[in-house]
């Protein structure tokens, strides 16, 4: 079941390789996601020290009266993944023109996992033709539909 999503990734971004990978969170912030409440918004994945790490991701305090004080809702939280894949994500990193960001938040069972994504930026001109072949593709749906 999906907890967030980045719905705007599609539209800025094409996926050139996907993963699957845990997310490492408190007990507060799985009720906070499973409540649908959080953003990813801005999110990014970056690779440091062998670890992977999510940043920008927003999952605010489920319950605010009894949170801790020093609570920070985009802190940095680490991605579970396989040293192989990890080693991946590192080298497109390092490639000009990719960046990592993550799509969408789900549940898997009893965990929360995150689909990150490998991706290129398109540009405006990509932008506008995906849109044309979304209405064209709506609108051959809706003829379709009406006869």
């Amino acid at each position: 079941m999906t907890l967030l999503e980045y719905k705007k990734a599609r539209l800025k971004y094409a996926p050139v390789e996907t993963y699957a990978a845990g997310v490492e969170l408190s007990g507060a912030e799985v009720k906070a996601l499973r409540a649908k409440q959080g953003s990813l918004e801005g999110a990014r994945v970056v690779v440091r020290g062998g670890e992977a790490f999510i940043l920008g991701m927003s999952v605010p305090p489920y319950q605010p009266a009894n949170a801790a004080k020093d609570y920070d809702p985009a802190r940095t939280r680490r991605l579970l993944l396989t040293k192989k894949e990890i080693a991946e994500l590192a080298d497109a990193e390092s490639k000009k023109g990719l960046t990592i960001v993550p799509l969408e938040v789900y549940t898997s069972g009893r965990n929360v996992k995150a689909k990150v994504a490998i991706v290129r930026g398109k540009t405006e001109v990509d932008r506008r033709e995906d849109l044309k072949k979304r209405d064209a593709a709506r609108e051959t749906a809706r003829l379709v539909k009406n006869k």
